[in-house]
């Protein structure tokens, strides 16, 4: 049996075994998550999923740990994108049972990531144009891979706001990751992204509408940060022209879905970290749909990117350009239709 298969299977089982108690856990503790405004949820729910989800991606990685074969540099950068996600873990579960402020949190999440970037040396040394050309970013490097880590930690935990969303979709851009680091016998990152689809499919049981439990910041930010530190490790393996937009399209969802956000409160002459109901999700529940259709519906657009992705690596550089073209030019025009470029609240003030 494959690596990445056994790595898949134990990940998915142990979520699947453990979650209950963690439910039961987190009932005893006091870790709910009560509904206001701004969550559809109407009763308290269990919010410390993410603890749940390490316990089971740990047991696949230390299951196999000796089985996949690795450069002792790599092994090492491993370790810390490991030690880094459990700092995450860690200070996720904090915010789920005291709500850290916003500021707290991202100090904590840039603090990770300097742990990974400084302490282990993961980082983008350089990234490479359509046309193979290489631009080193020396001196930028480590703000680049701090950046990127931390941008995306956010994006994954802030469009976790509906039944099953966060989970099936970092399921899709792990999925998607695997595929591309098989297709270039990458077997680190192929065995480490099944762990993390495992682990998320084995949640997303309870996770699904209706939710048993929610993966809180800690469940979030873990997939935010590992499938982002191991997407800049495979990177710098690989050296593809196109290794960092792969990544980019696998998570184009919760990407896109926060870089509207900041666009909408920036128009909107409000501060970026204030929250508001105009995500793509409560967009698409404010046009009729329920919650399963719009989790479903926005589920295929995260597998229609990764396709896009995975396409990406078979196709010539000009091929690829154009197929970046296409993609944004749609997700543009279909943003700009259901109003996501502005406030609800200013709609209703005016």
């Amino acid at each position: 049996m494959p690596d990445y298969v056994l790595a898949f299977i134990i990940a998915a089982a142990v979520a699947l075994l453990v979650t209950p108690g963690v439910i039961f856990f987190a009932k005893k503790t006091g870790a709910m998550d009560a509904p206001d405004a701004r969550k559809v949820h109407k009763r308290p729910i269990p919010r410390i999923g993410g603890l749940g989800i390490y316990i089971a991606f740990m047991a696949a990685m230390l299951t196999i740990v000796n089985e996949v074969p690795v450069e002792p540099d790599v092994a090492f950068e491993l370790e810390g994108l490991v030690v880094g996600g459990s700092l995450i873990v860690l200070l996720g579960l904090i915010d789920d049972y005291k709500n850290l402020p916003a500021k707290v949190k991202l100090l904590g999440q840039i603090v990770a990531a300097c742990v990974l970037v400084i302490g282990f040396d993961v980082r983008i040394d350089f990234i490479t144009d359509p046309f193979g050309d290489y631009l080193f970013l020396e001196w930028f490097a480590i703000p680049a891979t701090v950046f990127w880590i931390v941008g995306i930690t956010n994006t994954v935990n802030l469009i976790d706001g509906l039944d099953g969303l966060a989970a099936g979709v970092a399921c899709i851009a792990s999925t998607t990751i695997f595929l591309v680091a098989l297709q270039q016998s990458i077997m680190f990152v192929a065995v480490f992204c099944a762990a993390i689809a495992g682990a998320a499919l084995g949640f997303l049981y309870y996770n699904f509408n209706p939710a048993r439990i929610f993966m809180g910041d800690s469940g979030s930010m873990f997939f935010g940060f590992m499938l982002s530190g191991i997407s800049v490790i495979g990177a710098v393996k690989s050296a593809a022209t196109i290794a960092l937009i792969v990544p980019i399209l696998a998570l184009g969802l919760p990407i896109l879905d926060t870089t509207f956000a900041i666009i909408r409160r920036y128009r909107g002459g409000v501060p970026i970290f204030k929250p508001d109901k105009g995500h793509l999700h409560h967009r698409l529940l404010d046009l009729g749909f329920t919650q399963r259709q719009a989790v479903l519906l926005m589920y295929v657009i995260s597998a229609l990117l990764g396709l896009s992705a995975v396409a990406l690596t078979e196709v010539s550089s000009q091929f690829a350009i154009l197929i970046v073209c296409v993609v944004v030019f749609v997700v543009l025009f279909g943003a700009k239709k259901i109003g996501i470029f502005h406030l609800k609240e200013q709609a209703h003030e005016n």
